[in-house]
This record gives structure tokens, C-alpha cells and sequence, in this order.
């Protein structure tokens, strides 16, 4: 390769990672900022070699003292909406509900413990995307965690039946 050939190709790699960082941050720009009483967090994951292999799950809640017999939730969901203009999917939790949960006896004596108390329901997994943030929009005071889930390698037939 003769050097004006290598000097095109350094700087044509510079400018595509210049405009892979200018497009992550155009995506940012199709989010609205979040209403009042609001708060939007931003996800950003890194790449995977086969995205298709991963789901994400959203978990919405928030910290709270309880006992630590019973399982308790909060009421509310996630809705996924588009953003009108760019096609993007955003996660909206317009309310977290009221706590519920099991009401098993606890000896009133037992200390309580802090645990992160989601909203109730199905899991909220989502399709892996690392080239666009996940935004979700929730109540202020409200946290979102995730977890990442991965396909195995195996693949099992399905018997006729």
C-alpha cells in the first residue's frame, strides 16, 4: 500500500469512529428530558458479538425497610412507547403503585431488613441493542436496575405430539 492510500485509510477509520460517537450522542437528542416529578436514566450497553443472544430485563422499584419473610411488589408497569420522529423505543413508568405483598405472620420483634422491592408482574426483558441507549422515564424516587440474559449454545428438538 503506497503511503497516500494508508493515509486515506487511517483517516477514514478516525472519521467513522468520530461518527460513531457524533451518532450516540444524536440518538441522546431524540429523548425528550424527563416531565416533571420525573427522572430519566440511561442505559448504554456495551457490544456483544451476537446481540441476537442477549435479552435485557428492566427492573423498576425502589429501597425499601421491610420483614424478610413475605415477597412484596409494587403496583404499576412498564410501557414501551416510540419516539415520535426517530422509531426509538423509550420505557415509561408513569406511576409506581402501591406496595403490596404476602401477608405471612413475622414475629413483630424481628428486625427489618432493606431490600429492593420491584414492580409486580412478568419481567420486562427487552431486545439487546448496544447501538442505542435504553431510556427509561420513572417517578422520581424510583430506581431501575437490569439484567443481562444470554441464550445458551444448545439448542433442544421439539418432540411431535
Amino acid at each position: 500500500m503506497n503511503l497516500p492510500s494508508a493515509v486515506f485509510v487511517a483517516a477514514s477509520f478516525c472519521l467513522l469512529g468520530a461518527a460513531a460517537g457524533a451518532l450516540a450522542a444524536d440518538n441522546m437528542k431524540a429523548f425528550p428530558p424527563a416531565e416533571e416529578g420525573m427522572t430519566r436514566l440511561v442505559l448504554k450497553l456495551p457490544k456483544q458479538e451476537d446481540e441476537s443472544a442477549f435479552k435485557v430485563e428492566l427492573l423498576v422499584g425502589k429501597v425499601v425497610e421491610t420483614d424478610a419473610a413475605n415477597r412484596y411488589f409494587f403496583g404499576g408497569e412498564i410501557e414501551e412507547q416510540n419516539v415520535e420522529g426517530w422509531g426509538f423505543p423509550k420505557y415509561v413508568v408513569s406511576e409506581l403503585g402501591p406496595m403490596a405483598g404476602t401477608l405471612m405472620a413475622v414475629d413483630p420483634n424481628a428486625p427489618k431488613v432493606e431490600r429492593f422491592i420491584t414492580l409486580g408482574g412478568e419481567p420486562t426483558l427487552i431486545r439487546y441493542n448496544s447501538r442505542l441507549p435504553v431510556v427509561v422515564y420513572v417517578p422520581e424516587g424510583a430506581e431501575v436496575r437490569y439484567r443481562v440474559w444470554a441464550a445458551g449454545e444448545e439448542m433442544g428438538p421439539v418432540e411431535e405430539g
